[in-house]
């Protein structure tokens, strides 16, 4: 990716949800929600205090984060899917 997110903001790839229910009843594309899962792929360095010095983000490259529903900018960077969003947005961290 040639994307360089700046400040504190992230770059971020949805993980794709199940296909079915647990059920087993195949949900169809156009009644399914968007996940808010997904995977950080690039982070900016970090957003600066009030004195001026860089507070570094809490979230890297390859962890996967829960964000709000309408969280962030959906862009296609060379053909891929990803959304920008602050920091701020992503809700939390899951644990592996």
């Amino acid at each position: 990716m040639r994307f360089r997110p700046l400040h504190d903001r992230v770059v971020v790839k949805r993980v794709e949800s199940e296909q079915k229910t647990a059920g087993g009843i195949i949900i169809p594309d156009t009644a399914k929600e968007k996940p808010q899962e997904g995977e950080v792929v690039a982070v900016g360095p970090g957003a600066r205090d009030e004195s001026g010095k860089l507070v570094a983000l809490d979230v890297k490259a390859g962890d996967r984060v829960l964000f709000g529903k309408w969280s962030g900018t959906e862009v296609k960077i060379d053909g891929v899917e990803y959304l920008i969003m602050k920091e701020s947005d992503i809700m939390g961290v899951l644990a592996a």
